[in-house]
């Protein structure tokens, strides 16, 4: 499943081929995805232009003059792919071979730029595990995908004593409360993996194990805060991790994941100056956690 980074590396693609288009047809080539289409989607857009793409989380916010929004999730294997409407080679350097099956092409936005040159955006999804869904700009909001999403994990909003409010009193372990959406909005598996690494902490330690008892961050808890937001911006910076079916807008892949401290090695050492210890895997909740059991507390 792409992380913030990836998902925030697509909208960048996205950008420069999107904003301030004019979407002059959008091509449905199936009812459905993971869920089906929303009933009017065509019609709601088509002729419209689309002001801003942004990002919440791992959703991707398509804006339109009117205030329609179309919310675009990848799932595990979507992916958006930017061609010029005379040629359609794909730009970029491939790492992953992704699929080029057209019946794997579901979606496609005819766009006519404001120098009369046309575009087509091309949503690929071989699993259709990804989701669109239509809303307006003033009721975003309460919408059943972003309603309940907490803080993100970027610029300077996540810190210290914002992370302690979080997670004080919580008997979980520390990973399962870094993954809870409700808290951190799109912060995932990987990221917290490293993120953990980077801050020295268990992903088994109790959550509110971080916290004073009167509510105050404690020094690993700051340091927790710092390792967050650091961890995404290198990945962002990199162009995100690119694991398995995941591409950018324009094809290419990113390579944050040549500097996985822990993720994906295990029984490799630790790359922590003077730790000694060993790269493990364990599982929680169903899903693989890497950590260094030595130098991690």
């Amino acid at each position: 499943m792409p992380e913030l980074p990836e998902v925030e590396t697509v909208r960048r693609g996205l950008q420069p081929t999107m904003e301030g288009a004019r979407l002059a047809r959008l091509e449905l080539r199936r009812a459905d995805l993971r869920f089906p289409l929303p009933h009017g989607l065509s019609e709601a857009l088509e002729g419209r232009t689309i002001t801003s793409v942004g990002r919440r989380a791992k959703y991707l916010t398509m804006h339109f003059d009117g205030g329609a929004v179309l919310i675009s999730h990848l799932g595990m294997s979507g992916s958006y792919r930017v061609e010029d409407g005379a040629d359609a080679a794909i730009p970029g350097m491939f790492h992953h071979e992704r699929s080029k099956l057209s019946a794997h092409d579901h979606i496609v936005f005819h766009l006519t730029r404001r120098d009369g040159t046309t575009r087509r955006v091309t949503y690929n999804d071989p699993r259709r595990f990804g989701f669109v869904d239509l809303d307006r700009a003033r009721t975003l909001y309460r919408n059943r995908f972003l309603r309940d999403l907490g803080i993100e994990p970027t610029g300077n909003a996540l810190d210290g004593a914002r992370l302690a409010a979080m997670l004080a009193g919580k008997a979980a372990p520390l990973k399962a409360a870094l993954l809870d959406q409700r808290l951190i909005a799109g912060l995932g598996n990987i990221y917290v993996c490293e993120a953990l690494w980077r801050a020295r902490l268990s992903p088994r330690r109790k959550a509110g194990t971080l916290v004073t008892r009167d509510g105050r961050p404690t020094p690993r808890c700051h340091a927790l805060a710092d390792a967050v937001r650091a961890v995404i911006a290198d990945a962002i910076a990199a162009g995100g991790s690119s694991l398995r079916d995941y591409v950018h807008a324009d094809g290419s892949l990113g390579y944050f994941q040549h500097s996985f401290a822990v993720y994906g090695r295990e029984g490799e050492p630790c790359p922590h100056e003077a730790c000694e210890g060993t790269i493990r895997r364990i599982v929680q909740s169903g899903r693989s956690t890497f950590y260094c059991p030595a130098c991690q507390r």
